[in-house]
């Protein structure tokens, strides 16, 4: 019986490959722009035509590629990131698996030049769907170029899946800022059909977020930091009220270094943002999470966007955490927190605008003396006025004032309380004539009580009468007297 099971040659292997790894145009920028990373370069431009697929050209300052590995780079599975298998546990780099050239020249037609440093010549090598074709010397600065020509020619079914050039290069502006954006000291230029669309100078993370986004996300940025024995976490999350619509917001999440998406991740983010936010928008956050390589499995996925936790549940909870802590460090959800270093936004004077101060209108009496007598009133009128005013809903409201502002016969009306005292009388029978009135019913056991407190021997003199008569004040509000 013949043998049914047969090795495939590499130029159906490599397309096979391209499909997992080459979906778009856009996934050729990926791979190569981490490639220019890994490289050591410092200036990294990207340009591209027609969305991508009629060029894309990658071109950095890198440490190039010596003449004799230029073919073996575009070999499957031939790599200078790994060497064994315990390094997919340790990698610091982006590519690994050497697939990325060999998948996207077996799609396209490819052209490459490289210069290291200590060549004196550049070379040029043309690779059209995994063929090589000839090489030559060429000069140019150091570093790496790569020009990808009509990608998908020979595979006309993947070519006709593509979509329209807004959408691809929508894909391909996706993919350049996520590298970017993990990269910020590198110098980064994309050119959309020789026009440029970014132009980001090497910077600080706050600044290349800022140079991508535009200057309006400056002040949306709240400062995220927090170090734990298993993880470290650094970069900003939004101000609730700068929160988009879903796909407008800028969610990006990395590990060292590179960019994964993560679900579980975001809904812990989303979590600290509860009730914070209206339904159905979504606030911009930017996190940079370091974790030792051995603790995560990034060879999961041909693209490397996903990515396995070890402690995926406490990094959720520590992510969760931090950012809880910084909206409420800015002020976001409510906390005390007297360190803040932001200043007091005080409003600028400008004349000229609508904020000009207004002065209050004033009314003056030009023909008003102070000297004058007869606009002066005399201290008992404005007593009287102030007392007035105090009278209102009491009985005293009905009572006839004099002009001198004593209500008229308050001479009868006080005499009776007055002439009981007497200034020969003892501080005891003075007491019992104020309390006890005539007119009240005789108490027996109030006037023992009072006699037994006052009658008794003791210094005439201020001290004890006005002691006395904090006592009888401390008894009359407690309730021991009781009238009517």
């Amino acid at each position: 019986m013949e043998n049914l099971i047969k090795l495939l040659p590499d130029s159906v292997a490599n397309q096979i490959a391209a499909g997992e790894v080459v979906q778009r145009p856009a996934s050729v920028v990926k791979e190569l722009v981490e490639n220019a990373v890994d490289a050591g370069a410092t200036t990294i431009t990207v340009n591209i035509q027609e969305g991508g697929r009629e060029l894309i050209q990658v071109i950095d300052n890198g440490c190039g590629i010596s003449p004799g590995d230029t073919k073996m780079a575009f070999e499957r599975h031939a790599t200078s990131k790994i060497t064994r298998a315990d390094d997919l546990y340790a990698l610091t780099t982006f590519g690994f698996r050497g697939e990325a050239l060999a998948s996207i020249v077996s799609v396209s037609e490819v052209e490459l030049r490289t210069k290291r440093e200590t060549d004196e010549v550049g070379l040029r090598m043309y690779v059209n769907g995994g063929a090589f074709g000839e090489t030559s010397a060429v000069n140019i600065q150091n570093g790496t170029q790569l020009l990808v020509k009509n990608l998908f020619y020979n595979v006309p079914a993947r070519r006709k899946f593509l979509k329209s050039k807004s959408v691809e290069t929508k894909h391909i502006v996706d993919e350049f800022q996520r590298v970017a954006l993990c990269n910020p000291n590198i110098e980064m230029n994309l050119y959309d059909n020789d026009t440029p669309r970014y132009k980001l100078p090497a910077a600080t993370r706050r600044q290349r977020i800022v140079g991508m986004f535009g200057k309006h996300i400056n002040a949306q940025l709240l400062d995220l930091q927090v170090e734990t024995s298993i993880i470290t976490i650094e970069g900003f999350v939004g101000h609730p009220q700068g929160a988009k619509k879903s796909g407008q917001a800028e969610q990006f999440l990395f590990v060292n270094n590179r960019f994964f998406k993560s679900p579980y991740f975001h809904k812990a983010v989303m979590a600290a943002y509860e009730k914070l936010i209206q339904p159905g928008v979504y606030p911009a956050y930017f996190l940079y999470l370091q974790v030792d390589p051995s603790r995560l499995d990034i060879n999961i996925h041909p693209t490397k966007t996903e990515i396995k936790f070890e402690d995926e549940t406490a990094i959720w909870q520590i992510i969760n955490a931090a950012v809880r802590e910084s909206l409420g460090k800015m002020g976001a959800v409510p906390l005390m927190d007297f360190d803040t270093q932001e200043p007091i936004d005080i409003p600028v004077f400008r004349p000229g605008s609508e904020q000009d101060i207004k002065i209050p209108p004033v009314s003056l009496n030009p023909d008003f003396n102070p000297f004058d007598r007869e606009n002066e009133s005399s201290p008992a009128q404005a007593s009287a006025a102030g007392r007035t005013s105090r009278r209102s809903g009491s009985f005293l409201q009905h009572m006839t004032y004099g002009p001198d502002g004593m209500p008229e016969g308050w001479e009868e009306l006080s005499k009776d309380g007055y002439d009981t005292f007497d200034p020969t009388t003892t501080p005891g029978e003075t007491f019992r004539s104020f309390i006890l009135d005539k007119e009240e019913p005789e108490d027996t056991e109030l006037q023992e009580f009072i006699s037994k407190g006052f009658d008794q021997q003791a210094p005439q003199d201020e001290s004890w009468a006005e002691q006395g008569a904090l006592e009888i004040e401390s008894e009359l509000s407690s309730g021991f007297f009781s009238y009517g």
